[in-house]
């Protein structure tokens, strides 16, 4: 049951209209989910999902993806850090661990800045920078209540977990990162793994949500060219 569930879980994604960088802003709402996509990787003969998500505050979706798409700051998007961790672990390069410290706070950052080679930061943020907006594309989901959002964010992460034909490529960048569940998982997430996935009832629902958001039905998975920006 959950391969076919995935199956038109990536269908409906994959129906509609795909944005990718650089991104109109009109097109995104205020609030919702958003589904990545990564050049080279697919499943169930589309694209594959690689990351689900959401964000917390009110009115804050463009921000959040402008903290992955835009802002070199990896310690304001774990998505940014992963990436930059897989890279650095492909390279052996000793800077991941610098890369991994947390320097959110003023606490870490008397503590480590001192340490920091700020020059090699700046390198990997411009490197992870390149490689998101020429490898990802998305599609969002409008979703005004938070928890809404949250519990599809969830339930989404977890089909597509459990999914066992939603497998990496030989040659994905996650393969390389340090983190097993990313890994393991083919997603580029930690969180909401293996956890209850969606019912056919809850695909229908969200299903209905996508096609009054967007007067889509994702049934028609190439539809639309990769490069294709449309409000939603």
């Amino acid at each position: 049951m959950v391969r076919e569930i995935c199956q038109q879980l990536h269908e409906l994604f994959n129906g509609l209209p795909r944005c990718r960088f650089p991104f109109a802003e009109l097109a995104i709402p205020r609030n919702g989910v958003y589904v990545l996509f990564e050049k080279g990787e697919y499943a169930h003969g589309l694209d594959r999902i690689v990351r689900v998500g959401t964000h917390r505050g009110d009115n804050q979706l463009l921000s959040r993806l402008k903290q992955h798409f835009v802002n070199e700051n990896k310690d304001r998007s774990i998505f940014r850090k992963n990436i930059g961790r897989a890279m650095l672990r492909r390279e052996n390069d000793p800077f991941l661990e610098q890369w991994n410290w947390d320097l959110t706070t003023r606490r870490a950052r008397e503590k480590y800045g001192p340490l920091l080679d700020e020059r090699k930061q700046h390198q990997v943020e411009r490197a992870v920078t390149a490689y998101i907006q020429a490898n990802f594309s998305f599609v969002v989901c409008r979703v005004d209540e938070k928890e809404e959002r949250l519990e599809w964010e969830r339930k989404i992460i977890s089909t597509v977990s459990w999914c066992q034909e939603c497998r990496p490529s030989s040659t994905w960048l996650g393969l390389h990162s340090p983190k097993k569940k990313i890994r393991e998982s083919g997603l580029w997430l930690v969180n909401e793994l293996y956890k209850d996935g969606l019912s056919w009832s809850e695909l229908e629902k969200l299903r209905a949500i996508v096609q009054a958001n967007t007067g889509f039905s994702g049934r028609s998975a190439r539809s639309l060219p990769l490069s294709h920006t449309s409000p939603i």
